[in-house]
């Protein structure tokens, strides 16, 4: 027999009941948390992260469970501006201790404190002489005893009803680990502009570097004097594939409007077709035209084209509103991800 039972009927009830059980358990342990999370302790670890890394950096290690927890942590702390990595209690006996440094300040996850690969593996970190951080539920474990630092949280019960599956622990060291990123952020001065560098592959990054001279100058850059005839402007933007034409003004080349593919259905409908062979692109221009600045970020244009319900903006130099450098679609953006 496997571990489920055969013929077991569980009304929905109980199922809800039980999930709900086990929200309450959480939330229960990290009020616990909350209330006994040793403050000096903890601020201890954070100066000492913030002033021993680098030249060191921070790993993180256990088994189990914990084990998924710590590198989680090592994740958040390294996208948030604390170099860190993750290395596995078991292995770490097996040759990943050459990854540390006596430089590193290692933070060891276990519940119990006790478990063998954690007994075997502290004093192989003692004696690089590391920074030794315990978070951990048990202040009389083995672990807390021979840690630099103790970050002792209770774990009255966990949510399995066994009280055996690492649950509400679990939950409690993911949270250490949080607080512990957010304070160093803090405490770095973190930024927008630093997670962005640190994420540039991913939306919130591209929302943050990503500007308009890193698309516009793979288009078309499709324009006609201001008193071009109409059918010149339908050649223009046909073979612009970008929607639209700007109008510059002869002589100066400043630009004075711009004419989408939209201005000219709307032409179609507002001109007979005598009037139409007299037609010159100032005729149907709109002016002034919306204009974006090559240096500002994509999204902003998506911001600008929403705001006017437009799928097209000129782009015009930083210095120079009347200054025509290309145009930037809406497929632009949809293309990078951030629509």
């Amino acid at each position: 027999m496997g571990v489920r039972s055969a013929n077991r009927l569980v009304s929905n009830e109980e199922l809800l009941s039980v999930a709900l059980k086990t929200v309450t358990i959480e939330e229960k342990t990290l009020r616990l948390l909350y209330e006994a999370l040793p403050r000096s302790d903890f601020i201890s670890v954070v100066r000492a992260v913030y002033e021993g890394v680098p030249p060191g950096k921070v790993v993180l290690t256990g088994v189990g469970k914990s084990a998924l927890i710590a590198q989680k942590i090592s994740a958040t702390l390294s996208s948030t501006g604390t170099p860190a990595v993750f290395m596995h209690a078991a292995d770490a006996l097996h040759g990943d201790l050459g990854m540390v440094t006596p430089r590193d300040i290692v933070f060891v996850l276990s519940k119990s404190g006790n478990t063998p690969e954690i007994r075997a593996l502290v004093p192989n970190l003692k004696h690089f002489g590391v920074v030794l951080v315990a978070v951990t539920s048990n202040s009389e474990s083995y672990l807390a005893r021979q840690a630099t630092y103790r970050i002792v949280f209770p774990v009255p019960e966990e949510a399995c009803p066994n009280n055996l599956a690492p649950t509400a622990s679990t939950t409690a060291q993911l949270v250490v680990g949080d607080a512990l990123a957010m304070a160093l952020a803090h405490l770095y001065g973190f930024s927008a502009e630093d997670f962005a560098r640190l994420h540039p592959g991913g939306t919130l990054g591209k929302k943050l570097y990503l500007r308009v001279s890193d698309l516009y100058p793979q288009n078309p850059r499709p324009w006609v004097w201001r008193r071009a005839l109409i059918s010149e402007v339908i050649v223009a933007i046909t073979s612009g594939r970008v929607g639209a034409v700007a109008v510059l003004e002869e002589g100066s080349r400043q630009l004075v409007g711009i004419i989408t593919d939209g201005d000219i259905r709307r032409m179609l409908q507002h001109y007979s077709v005598d009037q139409l062979g007299r037609l010159r692109a100032e005729d149907v221009m709109s002016s002034p035209p919306k204009v974006i600045s090559s240096e500002a970020l994509a999204v902003e244009a998506l911001d600008k084209m929403r705001r006017h319900k437009i799928n097209q903006l000129i782009v015009v130099d930083p210095e120079d509103e009347k200054k025509y450098l290309g145009i930037i679609h809406m497929h632009d953006l949809v293309r990078e991800g951030l629509v």
